[in-house]
């Protein structure tokens, strides 16, 4: 169950592309844009991460910060951020605990979990101010 505007925002450490982890909380005071997508190198997916890199100055402009998260490792992550010259962190969910803390965790084909393409937008606070679903 996806956690309902106005609900404090599940916490989250994952590691990132560049290897360091990250955590919602080192961004506290700042906009959070939470996006979760199923999987590294898709069309979908890599239509997604280049409109959230062609529209960056948008999000600076006002302060918020971009996370992307799927359940692919740190390399596939590292390889598609490269690929494409993407200027933020891309998080591996591999344990999946972060897609499942946000409802956002869904079987395909019926044999294998991956994100489901959510958006949360998360206030300064640390409350979700909006959830956009696939």
């Amino acid at each position: 169950m996806a956690p309902a505007p106005g609900a404090k925002a599940p916490a989250f450490r994952l590691p990132s592309d560049a290897g360091a982890p990250v955590a919602l909380k080192d961004f506290a005071g700042r906009p959070v844009v939470l996006y979760f997508y199923p999987k590294d190198d898709t069309s979908g997916c890599t239509t997604e991460a280049c409109e959230f890199r062609d529209n960056i100055f948008a999000y600076r402009e006002i302060g918020a910060l971009i996370l992307g998260v799927s359940v692919d490792d740190v390399a596939s992550h590292k390889a598609f951020s490269d690929e494409h010259s993407l200027p933020f962190p891309i998080l591996a969910d591999s344990g999946k605990t972060t897609a499942t803390a946000y409802g956002t965790l869904t079987k395909y084909l019926g044999i294998t979990e991956l994100a489901r393409r959510d958006t949360f937008i998360i206030d300064p606070q640390g409350r979700v101010a909006k959830h956009y679903m696939k």
